[in-house]
């Protein structure tokens, strides 16, 4: 059962966008949401479940606590965490008790897969590219935290975007799950509280400024990759 759907969109969505009116409008103030900016079929192929167990199955991944710190790592086999582990989210779980597979990517093993991704254009000057990739299944997610300026692109299902700017902290418990947050927290905030928010598909980017609060929920199990620029 989906205990949560799309919801609302009121970041702004750009089916074309120049680098110009990238770094006018976004690149230092808001997010965005940008459609058809890359082509990555090839890339969407590789990250089918039958392709990734077939070459990745028996390699080692790191999980991480799917909590704002990420405090615990395990690793184990990534065919153990895509068959046995990736389970929609329970409604009791911390998440503290949720191991989640994005980041800590072994660049090397995985490198003839970020070879086939097409990174979006428009780079912040100074910066260069970083890819997190992961796998989550539904109802998990990351709860509030910050980092650097970054992409957000989902190659398959459906992951919802809560937002922040830097000025103003969201309410929330570092070691609540995101849906606790949704069911328990977000209903009752006052339109002044609201975040931004919005749903992305495959096919479209979000860009997120540095230092913006953000947690990321999973409608569905999803794959999904992010370049980090630094």
């Amino acid at each position: 059962m989906q205990l949560v759907d799309k919801g609302s969109c009121n970041v702004d969505v750009r089916d074309s966008l120049t680098y110009s009116e990238f770094i006018h409008w976004y690149a230092y103030t808001k997010p965005v949401i940008i459609r058809g900016l890359t082509q990555n079929e090839q890339f969407r192929a590789r990250c089918s479940k039958q392709r990734l167990l077939q070459e990745f199955g028996n390699r080692l991944v790191r999980l991480s606590t799917a909590n704002t710190y990420s405090y615990h790592k395990v690793d184990v086999p990534f065919k153990e965490y895509v068959e046995y582990m990736m389970k929609p989210q329970s409604l009791k779980s911390l998440g503290n008790d949720t191991l989640y597979f994005f980041g800590d990517n072994n660049f090397t093993e995985w490198g003839s897969l970020f070879r086939t991704y097409i990174q979006p254009p428009y780079q912040l000057p100074g910066t260069k590219g970083a890819y997190s990739f992961g796998i989550a299944g539904a109802s998990t997610g990351v709860p509030f935290h910050w980092h650097g300026a970054g992409y957000s692109e989902v190659v398959y299902g459906r992951k919802r975007w809560f937002l922040y700017p830097p000025d103003k902290t969201p309410e929330f418990h570092p070691n609540k799950t995101t849906l606790s947050w949704i069911l328990d927290t977000y209903p009752y905030l006052s339109e002044k509280d609201k975040p931004l928010e919005c749903t992305i598909y495959p096919g479209e980017i979000l860009y997120f400024p540095d230092h913006w609060w953000h947690a990321t929920f999973n409608i569905d199990s999803c794959v999904f990759i992010s370049t980090f620029l630094g």
